[in-house]
């Protein structure tokens, strides 16, 4: 989900904070274009004041005239949008463009600077006016001079502005946005590698996280590996203990079975056959655990390597010396460079077991088959006893599960899944085409070498 994406939570905060800080620039500099085309507007209306005011005459009765008219063909269109107005107490003079109307004259026009200010236009249109009370003879009154013009075209102006300065801010938003997404990229980066180192700490409980090249995650890849240690140092010392408890059993259980055969002597079979079974069935318990142990202390081991082939070989040399493994007929096809990548000890624990299994239910034969493809890697072993019924085979592979109880195979089966499933394996069961129980491991392409 978004939400819980610490890269798209920045990313969303980046583009966010780009769009805000982007549409306060728009304001600001429309508000700034907007002032810079006053301004010109001003110093445009201030010469065109300076030049009616040079042209301007009074005469002897105080009305005023113009010896030179303004160039601007605006003033002689009538409501062309540009206007000028000269009034004093004898008479007011106007621009042709004002035709027959009048601007007014406000009683408050300063006399020391020119003034502008917005105003209604003659002709219903909204103008700026500039306007400043002059003496031109000191032998009449003051006369108000004032030059008008059109806003709409200052507006339209800015309008056009905004627009465009509008779409240029959205390209440059998309571009920052953009470039946010690739700083975030190249910033989470260093996390995309932790969780890469993580995934191989997951499949090996030794592995630890490599120092990071950055300052700032160097706290957090410490923490997990003083985590690791901790979790290490945990497990280590409850392999111990049930390594002790196991091996402290074997003395009680050597005791109890020197007292059956003294009890078989003196002629107690019955008691004796219970005592036992009792005893082998701690027996095997011990045995498992103290399978479990090696195989936890083997682990996996970087470049270890073992060949299929030969490590079965050895187990079925071993059990063809067995009583009941010597009445048996053994049939391996295994190719002989198929290889998996853990050590020869770790692969004869997994399949030791259920070997041993097979030969105790098998009648006549057993056998034992590798493959390999691009990606994975298979091992099983079938032999032709009962096997399991198809409603059990399930159930004999929960964790914890004895398949003694759930159809008769003994400690074999569920001590293999725990150590096939500790080399990243997975097993299966189903019914062999010999008529018994068929096993299969399968490896994925991390644990094969062929």
């Amino acid at each position: 989900m978004i939400a819980r994406s610490l890269r798209w939570r920045l990313l969303l905060v980046a583009a966010a904070a780009i769009l805000v800080a982007l549409a306060i620039a728009w304001a600001f500099m429309t508000l700034l274009f907007g002032r810079h085309l006053e301004r010109q507007l001003e110093a445009e209306m201030t010469r065109g004041a300076l030049v009616v005011v040079a042209g301007l005459e009074l005469s002897p009765t105080g009305s005023p005239a113009l010896t030179a008219q303004p160039a601007d063909p605006r003033l002689d269109t009538p409501a062309g949008g540009y206007y000028w107005q000269v009034s004093a107490d004898e008479g007011a003079l106007r621009s042709r463009s004002l035709w027959d109307a009048a601007l007014p004259v406000p009683a408050d026009v300063p006399t020391d600077a020119w003034r502008m200010r917005r105003a209604p236009g003659p002709f219903g249109q909204p103008v700026a006016v500039l306007e400043r009370r002059l003496v031109i003879d000191s032998d009449h009154a003051p006369v108000v001079v004032q030059v008008a013009q059109d806003t709409a075209p200052l507006a339209a102006a800015r309008a056009g502005f905004a627009r465009e300065l509008a779409v240029f801010l959205a390209a440059l938003w998309a571009v920052l946005s953009a470039a946010a997404w690739l700083q975030v990229t190249l910033g989470l980066s260093p996390l995309a590698r932790i969780r890469g180192d993580l995934a191989k700490l997951e499949s090996d409980a030794e592995a630890r996280l490599p120092p990071a090249r950055l300052r700032e995650i160097q706290p957090l890849v410490q923490a997990i590996n003083s985590l690791a240690d901790a979790r290490a140092g945990e497990l280590e010392l409850a392999r111990h203990r049930a390594a002790d408890l196991a091996h402290g059993l074997k003395t009680p259980l050597a005791a109890l079975a020197a007292q059956s055969r003294r009890a078989r002597e003196a002629g107690a079979d019955a008691a004796a056959e219970g005592m036992d079974r009792a005893i082998a069935a701690i027996g095997r318990v011990v045995d498992a655990e103290l399978a479990r142990m090696r195989l936890a202390r083997i682990g996996r081991v970087p470049g270890a390597t073992a060949r299929v082939r030969e490590v079965v070989e050895r187990l079925v040399n071993v059990l063809e010396h067995t009583e009941k493994g010597g009445r048996l007929a053994f049939a391996i096809d295994i190719p002989a460079g198929l290889q998996l990548a853990m050590q020869g000890e770790h692969l004869s624990e997994v399949v030791g077991a259920v070997l041993e299994n097979a030969v105790n239910y098998a009648r006549r034969q057993v056998r034992v088959a590798g493959a390999a493809g691009p990606e994975w890697t298979s091992l099983s072993v079938e032999d032709d006893g009962a096997g399991i019924a198809p409603d059990l085979l399930e159930q004999a592979l929960v964790r914890g599960q004895r398949l003694d109880e759930a159809g008769g195979s003994g400690l074999g089966l569920s001590i293999a899944r725990e150590m096939v499933e500790a080399s990243h394996g997975r097993i299966a069961l189903d019914a062999s085409p010999l008529g018994g129980l068929r096993v299969r491991f399968t490896w994925g392409a991390g644990a094969q070498h062929r």
